[in-house]
């Protein structure tokens, strides 16, 4: 790893753990809780002193390997975004990668959901599976389009072709599809049936402690990785006026990830039934348009 590299990857992990923390703290606010810009840390350090729970015969292999795996997949997901001046990861198929890691947010959510051997962690884990079944294809069209409109998989190359115009401009429909599967990936707000209060908080509902930390911390690192995602993909990267390319970056992300948190607050859980009914006979057809929209447009 050179130096440059090595600069990026501590910039990310950085990046990611405060903008993780601001999440939680404002989530914490608009939730109501007194003193939000601490509650997080206040969570933490009461997570920490607790007791594991265990369940009986629970497989704890299973359980720990998917909790770590999922800060672990926002981690990787976010190597080919860039945080600052280049990525850690500059592969010329970064779109594919970071929509391969929701592989691992899936394998991630079941692993507890099985795991821990008890029926509303599994009725949660059974509940992504729905829901990634029903925003999978309009999110992998919404990412098809945007390399369609870069000609390119590599994310630097996306940025570079918004230099004239953002993609949020001529892609509408492609970036209102892409917030909602963001949404149903890090299974947030309106798409948080999988943790839904009415199955005891779902795949989580028996881990506790360290844990029940590291699982909570990955769900807010995902939801800013798929908040920041948004800025290279569709709102021209680091591209603006006065300021350096890093800070309209950090600018636009926590523009995107405010508006997710206040979606989270704002809007009630989603059925898994209506949903997929609405992806399937709605969102794709129209992905599906806007990809063609697209492909008249650049292609000779």
């Amino acid at each position: 790893m050179d130096e440059g590299t090595g600069a990026a990857a501590v910039s990310l992990v950085v990046s990611l753990a405060v903008l993780a923390y601001g999440a939680a703290a404002l989530d914490a606010g608009l939730g109501g809780a007194r003193g939000a810009a601490g509650a997080p840390l206040r969570e933490a350090a009461r997570l920490l002193v607790q007791g594991r729970r265990r369940t009986l015969v629970p497989d704890t292999l299973l359980v720990r390997t998917g909790t770590v795996l999922l800060p672990l997949a926002a981690l990787l997901a976010a190597t080919v975004l860039p945080a600052g001046d280049r990525p850690v990861l500059d592969s010329g198929v970064g779109i594919v990668w970071f929509n391969a890691m929701e592989v691992c947010v899936w394998g991630a959510l079941w692993l507890v959901g099985w795991g821990v051997n008890s029926v509303y962690p599994l009725i949660g884990g059974y509940r992504f599976l729905a829901q990634g079944l029903s925003y999978e294809l309009p999110h992998m069209f919404a990412l098809i389009t945007v390399a369609l409109g870069a000609g390119s998989l590599r994310i630097a190359d996306v940025v570079a072709a918004q230099r004239e115009v953002w993609f949020v401009v001529w892609m509408p429909v492609a970036f209102v599809v892409y917030l909602v599967s963001a949404l149903a990936m890090a299974f947030w707000g309106p798409m948080g049936e999988p943790v839904g209060r009415n199955v005891a908080g779902g795949v989580p509902a028996e881990l506790s402690g360290a844990d029940r930390l590291v699982f909570a911390a990955g769900r807010y690192a995902l939801l800013v990785v798929v908040a920041a995602a948004a800025v290279p993909l569709f709102l021209g990267g680091g591209a603006g006026p006065v300021l350096p390319g890093w800070a309209w970056t950090a600018v636009k992300t926590v523009a995107v990830l405010g508006g997710l948190v206040l979606v989270g607050q704002r809007v009630p859980a989603v059925r898994m039934d209506r949903f997929t009914e609405f992806a399937w006979v709605v969102l794709i057809p129209l992905t599906l348009l806007q990809t063609l929209v697209v492909a008249i447009v650049v292609l000779p």
